[in-house]
């Protein structure tokens, strides 16, 4: 709210300020002393002057004396019009407030939300899919659009380059939960789109680095043959787009129907998800894990992305655990209450 201030609030608005509130402090004083009486402290002919510049007039208290009621008509004018631009001037200032921020000129100062950058319409479905599973976080999408691109309250817009130290601390990168990078669209050549990714990638890094804080990111990958560059900027994970999609049809194609399982999982709309849960103190081996969940509805499916716990269910639970369980939103509510 400050950057707006200082964008809308000039010199001789502060000066406006300063001059209503001589004014009204004045009047007050000046009402006092010509009717004691009827206005016996400061703070009556306070009020008064205050429900009179606001058009309020409760009527509790007003003028009796000729020199009063000359007085208070004054008041009218020059108050009424005072209060009248002050609340222009507020009104601008909202006005100003969203206009900036729709413009991403604006900088994010909350935490444990989630970034992503490129706009593309695989970003909007993540978007759409991250406000839907995280009720109570925000998103900010860092791109080169005039505007935002996607409006909700939970949106927050940067407009700027992603490789600049400016752009990611305007997006308080550093109190994020993770940052998604997407290839961004129309993709012309895999080569250039995932180039343009991994530099975006190494400026992420390199700003963590320097501020010796971690920063977990995502990246979306045309080519899986371009993974090992990649590795080399420390990126935590990456998704093969084309890869996918082409495995998902071979899927489709040998076990008719089966990618309806995948889409229900990789949805927050419908049926079962993916949660992860915290390990137990109680649970010692991945069976004590799987049978309490079992009896509350919840299959207990990997650690981490290791997917064979089932087969190793007499082996120790780590400290370090990721346990993953497939169930419904009510099931997974109750087994982390």
């Amino acid at each position: 709210m400050f950057e707006v201030i200082q964008k809308v609030v000039r010199i001789r608005n502060y000066t406006l300020i300063l001059a209503a509130i001589f004014i009204f402090v004045i009047s007050s004083l000046i009402i006092h002393l010509i009717e004691p009486e009827t206005f016996p402290t400061l703070f009556i002919g306070f009020w008064w002057v205050m429900t009179t510049v606001t058009t309020v007039g409760f009527g509790d208290y007003a003028p009796v004396t000729v020199a009063g009621r000359i007085f208070g008509i004054i008041l009218y004018l020059v108050g009424i019009a005072i209060v009248g631009v002050l609340i222009g001037k507020i009104v601008d200032s909202f006005s100003t407030y969203h206009k900036l921020k729709e413009e991403g000129r604006l900088s994010y100062n909350g935490k444990d939300h989630f970034i992503v950058v490129g706009w593309s319409s695989k970003a909007k479905k993540t978007t759409q899919e991250l406000l839907i599973a995280k009720e109570h976080s925000d998103i900010v999408i860092i791109d080169k659009q005039s505007t935002s691109p996607y409006i909700h309250a939970r949106v927050h817009y940067i407009q700027g380059d992603p490789t600049t130290p400016d752009t990611l601390k305007k997006a308080n990168i550093l109190q994020a939960t993770s940052v998604c990078i997407f290839a961004a669209e129309p993709i012309n050549d895999a080569i250039e789109a995932d180039g343009k990714t991994l530099l975006i990638a190494s400026a992420i890094e390199n700003y963590a680095s320097e501020n010796n804080h971690p920063i977990y990111t995502i990246a979306e990958i045309l080519k899986e043959k371009h993974i090992p560059n990649f590795k080399h900027a420390n990126v935590d994970e990456f998704i093969v787009s084309n890869e996918v999609f082409s495995e998902l049809m071979a899927q489709s194609a040998i076990y008719n129907g089966s990618t309806r399982l995948f889409m229900q999982l990789l949805t927050r709309h419908r049926g079962d998800d993916i949660w992860e849960i915290p390990k137990r103190p109680d649970w010692v081996i991945y069976d004590d894990a799987f049978t309490a969940l079992k009896t509350q509805g919840a299959n207990l499916i990997a650690d981490h992305e290791d997917l064979s716990i089932i087969r190793r269910l007499n082996d120790r639970i780590p400290v370090d655990a990721k346990l993953y369980i497939i169930c419904d939103e009510k099931t997974y509510k109750k087994v982390i209450s």
